[in-house]
């Protein structure tokens, strides 16, 4: 049996137990308290017998992927680590991402577009080959990088149109006699990027985080200019003892007069980008649709004049 065979057999074999594993998460420590909490007044039993009682997953996969992760993270640039970590922090999947698991399901993708590749090496060697195994190994292990960009800037893109909403909505809570943290846990009650965030700084805040802290930690979290802005002016307003109503109403104004002024300047790009689809698509089929009986009319008055 030719080797290729053999090769992609082992590829799909290891590929569905890794993925269950990838996607599992923290189950597997869950599992072993809940069974510790259930033994706890049982008598001791044999190691082998107790080794035994576990899973394949247990006993096989898991080390052997905590294993590559490590591996994985040690060879890793600190850099790629910590933008990996942020980019999870901007797409408000650190909770279900953690970096481990991202590292795990890179190194799983480039594990199965690398034995893609392989397999298509070993039906027809050649350079062109080769180099297609090489290029989907590494657009497997960037894939997560790309999608968790992708995830991150749609979510900052939802937290900057929100935000002049969202802060209309507190000014008004504030001028109505609400305190700035009531007002919060109003905005907190609503779906949404922002409204996440903003009860992420409740739950600081409650815990014993000074708002100060629990603002800039909400600025370590996003990355929107105009948010940023906000809390820098509301957290000067504040140490100075600014009537923190004013500036709320004065943010909110700035933050829809730069909301507008970002509508119009995409509405003003429109026609740039509109120019790209009618010249390649829209003017081909009208010039056909209009010179085409003509050219078909000409054609036959020659043929016929010959």
């Amino acid at each position: 049996m030719p080797i290729g065979i053999w090769f992609a057999a082992f590829a799909i074999a290891a590929a569905a137990p890794v993925a269950w594993w990838a996607f599992s998460g923290l189950q597997v420590e869950g599992r072993a308290a809940r069974s510790n909490l259930a033994h706890a007044g049982a008598p001791l039993t044999n190691l082998r017998q107790a080794t035994l009682a576990q899973s394949a997953t247990d006993r096989v996969v898991t080390p052997l992927m905590g294993t590559l992760v490590r591996r994985a993270r040690r060879l890793t640039p600190q850099g790629v680590l910590e933008h990996l970590e942020r980019r999870a922090f901007l797409a408000g999947l650190s909770d279900a991402w953690p970096t481990e698991r991202l590292l795990t399901v890179k190194v799983m993708l480039a594990f199965v577009m690398g034995c893609a590749g392989g397999l298509a090496f070993l039906a027809n060697p050649s350079t062109l080959t080769a180099l297609l195994g090489i290029v989907l190994f590494f657009i497997g292990y960037f894939a997560v990088d790309y999608l968790m960009d992708l995830r991150a800037s749609e979510r900052q893109a939802t937290i900057e149109r929100e935000l002049p909403d969202v802060l209309d909505q507190i000014t008004i809570c504030v001028e109505a006699g609400l305190g700035f943290e009531a007002a919060m846990a109003k905005i907190a009650e609503n779906d949404g990027p922002l409204p996440e965030e903003i009860g992420r700084v409740l739950q600081d805040i409650q815990i014993g985080v000074t708002r100060d802290r629990a603002l800039e930690s909400l600025l370590e979290r996003t990355d929107v200019r105009d948010l940023r802005s906000f809390v820098h002016a509301f957290i000067q307003a504040e140490r100075y003892g600014i009537p923190i109503a004013q500036v709320l109403r004065i943010q909110s104004d700035e933050m829809r007069e730069k909301r507008r002024i970002r509508a119009e300047e995409r509405a003003m790009k429109m026609p740039v980008k509109i120019v790209f689809p009618v010249v390649l698509c829209i003017l081909p089929a009208l010039f056909v649709v209009v010179a085409g009986p003509a050219a078909v009319r000409i054609s036959n008055t020659n043929l016929g004049g010959g």
